[in-house]
C-alpha cells in the first residue's frame, strides 16, 4: 500500500442492521426489538458502536438450526437408556440391621481373653471388615443348601458351566455393608432378583456374624485354658527346682550370719569412702595451685599474680614494705639527685625489700609444691586401704549377691506360678459362658419393589444424557462448520457492515430455469424484489455511497451471486429514474449478455484493445434507463485489458454519460482482476453466500480490499434459505411480513391484474 496518499477517512457503518438507519429509517417506524442492534441474530450493537459479542440468543438460534442433530443425538441416547433399563432383570433388596455392643454383655467379672469392646472408630470398622470377610461369606453358604442353593444359583446360571459364577462371587457382588452415621448399627443389604431369597440372604449374613463372633470367642477361651495348663505345669516344677537350689547353698556356704557380716563391712566401707572423698578433693586443690606456680614459671610470669602466693601473710607485708619504698623513692626522686645520700639510702631500702619479697615468694612457691606432695600421699594410702576393705567385702557380698539372686528368684516365679493358676480357673469358667457382641435389630423382609433397575433414574439419565450429547453435538457442528451464514459472522468475523439480505428462490428451479440468472424477479418473489429495494436504500443513507457514481461488485468465490446482485442493483437503480450502466469486466466468464439475453460480439476488450468506440459496443435500452456494456468475449490476458490506458478513459468517459456504473468483477480468491478495477472506483459491494463461504477466506479477501484506500460500502448475504437462515433473520422474513409485499400480481387497491412482460432489447 502506497504510504504516500493520505490516511483514508473512517468507514462509517451504515447498513439495514444500524441503529441509526434500519427499516425505521426506510418506512419511518420505530424499528422492533433487534433491528436497531441488527446483528444477524439481533441485540449486537449498531454500526460504529463496540464490537459485537453474541448474546444468549445467539446461541439458542444455533441450537434451532441444528434442531435436528439434538433430536437425533437425544432419541438414540434417550432409546439406549430405555432399552438398557427394561431388559434387566428386576432386582429386589432386602435390609437386616445389626447393633455392635460396645462393651460384651457382663456375666462373669473376669477379663476376657478376646478384647472385643468398641472403643474407637478403628474397632467399629475391624467389625464392619469382619462382615465383609470371606470367613462370613463362606458360613453363609455352607447354609445354602438343596432347594435353597438350586434358587439362589438360578439367575446366574450360564450354558457353559465354565463361565457361571461361585457362590462366593455372587455373595461378594451383591452384598453390601453399610454402617449407620453416628451410632453402632450397620446395615446389612444383599441384592437377589428373587426377593424371598434376597431377605433369607440379608438374615443369614446377620445370623452368621452374631454365631461366628460368639463362637470365636468360645473356642480361644477353651485353647487359652489348655495353654495356661500346660504352662502351670512347668511353672511348679521351676518353682520347686529353685527351692531345692537356695536349701544347698546355704547349707554349703554357711550364710546364716550373713547379714551381720554385711553391716560391719558395710559401715567400714562408709568410713573409708569419706576419707578418701576428702582425701581427693584435698589433692585436687593442691594440684591445681601447684600446677598455677608450674604454669607461671614456664611463661615467665611473675608469682605474685596467683592467689596462693599473693594471698600468703608473709608475702602480703613484703609486698606492703615494697610497696612503701616505691613510695619513697618516688618523693625523693623530686627533691635529690641520684647521687644524693638520702637517695642512695632509699632506693637501697627498695632493693633490699624487693630481695626479701622475692624469697618470700619462692618459700610459699615451695610450700605449695609440698602441700601438693602430701596431699598426694594422703589420698593415695586412703585408696589403698579402701581397695582391700572393698576387697575383704567383695567375697561376703558374692555370696550375698549369689544367695539375694536365688532367693528373688523363687519369689517371683512363685509369684508367677499363682497368677497363672489364678486365671486358668477364671478362663475355665469363663470358657462356658456364650456371651455375644451383636444383636439383631431388624430382620430383613421381601422387598415390595425392586431397586433395579431404577426407571425414573435410568430414563431422567437418559433424557439428561440425550440433551447433553445433543447440545454438545449441536456446539461441535457449529463449532467446526466455519461458512459465513450470519450477521455476526459478516460483520465481527469478516468486518463489513451487512447491508442488505437477499433471499434465496422459495421455488425450486427446473431444468433450463435459470432463475439467478434471470433479468426480472419473478413475481411470487416479493421478498427479493424488498431486499434490492432496501439495498437501494441503504446506500443512499450516507454521502459517501450516494454520491458514488462508479461501483464495482465482487464476491470471494465464483457461485456468490455476485453477477445476480449487479444486474438487480442496477435495475433497481434504474427504476428510480437514474441513468445505469452495467459493465461485465469478469473477462474470464462473461455472464452479463446470458442474463439479458443479448449477444457478445463485442465489449469491453474491444474499447481496450482496439479503441473501438463506445456506441459500437454499448446495448442500450436493455431496460428502461439501463444500459449494457458487455465483455465482448472472453480475454486471454484479463490483467493486461484491465490496466491498459484505453479502461482508464473508458470509465472516465462513461462516467460523463451516466449516473451509476456498476462493474461486475471476478472472485478475489481467484483473480487479481477486482484489485485492478478498484482504485479506477468510487466503492465496492461484497456479496457473500448463505452458508456457502469460508469465514477465513472470506476475511482475508476482505482484509486485502481493505489495504486499497477505496471505501467498502459493505456486504450482501445472498442466497438466504428462509428455512435454516430465517432462525437467523426470522426479524426480517417472518410470516407475518408477507402482506405488506405488493407483487406484479396486485394493483394499489389489491386487485390482481396481469404482470407486464418486457422482452430484452438487441443492440443499439
Amino acid at each position: 500500500m502506497d504510504q504516500s496518499k493520505p490516511p483514508r477517512e473512517p468507514r462509517h457503518h451504515y447498513g439495514v442492521g444500524s441503529s441509526q438507519y434500519g427499516y425505521a429509517a426506510n418506512y419511518g417506524a420505530p424499528a422492533p426489538d433487534g433491528y436497531g442492534g441488527y446483528g444477524g441474530y439481533g441485540g449486537y450493537p449498531g454500526y460504529g458502536e463496540t464490537a459485537v459479542q453474541r448474546s444468549l440468543q445467539d446461541y439458542l438460534l444455533i441450537l434451532r438450526e441444528r434442531i435436528w442433530y439434538i433430536v437425533a443425538a437425544f432419541l438414540v441416547v434417550f432409546a439406549g437408556a430405555a432399552i438398557f433399563t427394561y431388559t434387566r432383570i428386576p432386582v429386589y433388596e432386602s435390609i437386616s440391621t445389626v447393633e455392635i455392643f460396645r462393651r460384651n454383655p457382663t456375666v462373669m467379672q473376669v477379663q476376657q481373653v478376646m478384647d472385643s469392646e468398641v472403643r474407637s472408630a478403628e474397632d467399629l470398622n475391624t467389625q464392619v471388615n469382619i462382615l465383609k470377610s470371606t470367613a462370613i461369606m463362606q458360613r453363609v453358604a455352607d447354609k445354602l443348601t438343596g432347594d435353597d442353593l438350586k434358587r439362589f444359583m438360578a439367575p446366574y446360571e450360564k450354558k457353559d458351566a465354565a463361565k457361571t459364577p461361585t457362590v462366593l462371587r455372587v455373595l461378594e457382588l451383591n452384598r453390601e455393608i453399610v454402617p449407620q452415621r453416628l451410632s453402632l448399627i450397620v446395615g446389612i443389604q444383599y441384592r437377589h432378583p428373587d426377593k424371598e431369597m434376597a431377605a433369607k440372604v440379608a438374615n443369614l449374613f446377620a445370623d452368621e456374624y452374631i454365631f461366628y463372633s460368639a463362637h470365636v470367642r468360645v473356642d480361644e477361651s477353651l485353647k487359652a485354658v489348655v495353654e495356661l495348663e500346660e504352662r502351670a505345669t512347668e511353672q511348679r516344677k521351676k518353682v520347686d527346682d529353685i527351692a531345692r537350689s537356695l536349701q544347698a547353698y546355704r547349707e554349703k556356704n554357711n550364710l546364716v550370719s550373713l547379714d551381720q557380716r554385711k553391716d560391719i563391712s558395710t559401715e567400714t566401707l562408709k568410713e573409708l569412702n569419706l576419707r578418701v572423698a576428702q582425701g581427693a578433693a584435698t589433692l585436687q586443690e593442691a594440684e591445681t595451685r601447684w600446677k598455677q606456680v608450674l604454669d607461671a614459671r614456664q611463661r615467665g610470669a611473675d608469682l605474685l599474680t596467683l592467689s596462693a602466693i599473693a594471698s600468703d601473710p608473709t608475702v602480703t607485708d613484703l609486698q606492703k614494705q615494697a610497696a612503701a619504698a616505691k613510695i619513697a623513692v618516688t618523693q625523693m626522686s623530686e627533691r635529690y639527685r641520684p647521687k644524693h645520700p638520702k637517695m642512695i639510702e632509699v632506693v637501697n631500702a627498695l632493693t633490699e625489700a624487693q630481695n626479701q619479697l622475692n624469697r618470700a615468694v619462692q618459700t610459699t612457691a615451695a610450700q605449695v609444691e609440698a602441700n601438693y606432695q602430701a596431699a598426694l600421699q594422703n589420698y593415695t594410702q586412703a585408696r589403698a586401704a579402701l581397695a582391700a576393705q572393698e576387697t575383704s567385702s567383695l567375697s561376703v557380698d558374692r555370696l550375698g549377691v549369689e544367695y539375694s539372686n536365688m532367693e528373688r528368684d523363687y519369689s517371683v516365679n512363685e509369684k508367677i506360678l499363682e497368677n497363672i493358676l489364678s486365671r486358668m480357673r477364671e478362663t475355665s469358667m469363663s470358657s462356658t459362658v456364650e456371651t455375644q457382641n451383636a444383636r439383631l435389630v431388624d430382620h430383613a423382609a421381601p422387598g415390595r419393589k425392586p431397586v433395579s433397575p431404577n426407571y425414573l433414574l435410568n430414563l431422567g439419565l437418559g433424557v439428561v444424557g440425550g440433551l447433553g450429547f445433543g447440545l454438545a453435538l449441536a456446539f461441535f457442528v457449529a463449532y467446526a462448520d466455519d461458512r459465513v451464514k450470519s450477521a455476526y459472522d459478516i460483520e465481527a468475523v469478516v468486518g463489513l457492515p451487512l447491508l442488505a439480505i437477499v433471499p434465496k428462490f422459495k421455488k425450486p428451479v427446473a431444468k433450463g430455469d435459470d432463475r439467478q440468472g434471470a433479468p426480472f424477479i419473478p413475481p411470487d418473489e416479493p421478498e427479493i424484489a424488498e431486499a434490492f429495494s432496501t439495498l437501494y436504500s441503504s446506500l443512499r443513507l450516507k454521502d459517501e455511497s450516494k454520491k458514488a457514481q462508479c461501483i464495482v461488485i465482487t464476491s470471494t468465490v465464483p457461485g456468490e451471486g455476485k453477477s445476480f446482485i449487479t444486474r438487480n442493483l442496477a435495475l433497481t437503480f434504474a427504476s428510480h429514474g437514474e441513468r445505469v450502466l452495467l459493465v461485465d469486466c469478469d473477462l474470464r466468464r462473461p455472464v452479463v449478455h446470458r442474463a439479458f439475453h443479448v449477444e457478445n460480439l463485442k465489449g469491453v476488450i474491444d474499447v481496450c484493445t482496439n479503441d473501438t468506440p463506445l456506441d459500437d459496443v454499448i446495448i442500450k435500452n436493455v431496460q428502461p434507463n439501463l444500459d449494457v456494456l458487455p465483455s465482448g468475449g472472453r480475454s486471454k490476458n484479463p490483467a493486461q485489458n484491465l490496466t491498459s490506458k484505453n479502461f482508464e478513459v473508458m470509465l472516465a468517459e462513461l462516467r460523463k454519460r451516466y449516473d451509476r456504473i456498476f462493474l461486475d468483477t471476478p472472485p478475489v480468491a481467484l483473480v487479481s482482476d477486482a484489485f485492478v478495477i478498484l482504485p479506477l472506483a468510487d466503492g465496492s459491494i461484497y456479496s457473500i453466500f448463505f452458508n456457502k463461504v469460508r469465514r477465513k477466506a472470506a476475511q482475508f479477501c476482505v482484509q486485502r480490499l481493505t489495504e486499497i484506500s477505496v471505501p467498502h460500502f459493505g456486504a450482501v448475504l445472498n442466497g438466504l434459505d428462509q428455512n435454516i437462515g430465517g432462525y437467523y433473520y426470522q426479524h426480517y422474513y417472518d410470516k407475518s411480513y408477507k402482506q405488506y409485499y405488493v407483487t406484479n400480481e396486485d394493483d394499489g387497491e389489491g386487485k390482481r391484474r396481469e404482470a407486464p412482460t418486457r422482452p430484452a432489447q438487441g443492440r443499439k
